[in-house]
């Protein structure tokens, strides 16, 4: 029997023999707290703290049925040979990546900003992956953990939707998987860009793939996987 989530738009979307991988991008301090580099750009930081809920019901859920559970960080090494200076300066911020805010070093790997919020802490087990770019799976050992499990098909969410969440979810169905982005589990700055990506990933039969509302995956995969 072929297991699926009817909620999923363009259409159904399939469900493999295993479970999916969930990959969480960058539910960081620095993006979702006041003082992070979210901040230093000048955005509204509480529009992302909305979703928090949402996303540690899906990651209790994928933690109960076992799955590979990727969580993705921002980062870049204390000397800044990962970030390369157009990225540094672009912007025109106050303080910089690399410059000194209220939680440290602003997407410095290992500082306290650079965590993951509280609610969101990696369990023993899941990969907690630090990327100096946008994407995932640039220079990251995400392809390998992934082909390592045999994952085919991979539910994302996370911040933001535009940015980081969207260049992972290409760079995955570039390499083949079946991604599935979980509507209300991701956000953004700018709500009209969340509902742009949206739009953007399921046009034309699913270009880049599926979206669906998280008691809709929730449901399914619990009725497919859990033992």
């Amino acid at each position: 029997m072929t297991h699926t989530i009817p909620g999923a738009k363009p259409y159904a979307y399939t469900l493999p023999a295993i479970p999916p991988a969930l990959i969480l991008i960058d539910m960081q301090r620095d993006f979702i707290e006041a003082g992070g580099f979210g901040s230093a750009l000048g955005n509204d930081v509480t529009l992302l703290q909305k979703i928090v809920p949402t996303v540690r019901k899906v990651l209790d859920m994928a933690r109960r049925l076992g799955m590979v559970i990727i969580h993705t960080r921002e980062a870049h090494k204390a000397d800044l040979s990962d970030c390369p200076p157009a990225k540094r300066v672009r912007g025109n911020a106050a303080i910089k990546i690399g410059d000194t805010g209220p939680m440290g070093r602003l997407l410095i790997d290992g500082e306290p900003g650079n965590d993951l919020i509280a609610l969101l802490q990696p369990l023993p087990g899941e990969y907690d992956l630090a990327k100096p770019g946008k994407g995932a799976f640039y220079a990251t050992p995400l392809q390998d953990i992934l082909q390592r499990h045999g994952i085919t098909h991979i539910l994302f969410g996370g911040v933001t939707t535009e940015v980081c969440v969207q260049t992972s979810m290409r760079e995955a169905n570039d390499r083949g998987y079946e991604c599935l982005l979980i509507e209300d589990a991701t956000e953004s700055y700018f709500p009209e860009f969340k509902q742009a990506t949206l739009d953007m990933l399921t046009a034309q039969g699913g270009i880049v793939g599926w979206t669906a509302p998280s008691a809709a995956v929730i449901a399914a995969l619990e009725n497919t996987y859990a033992k």
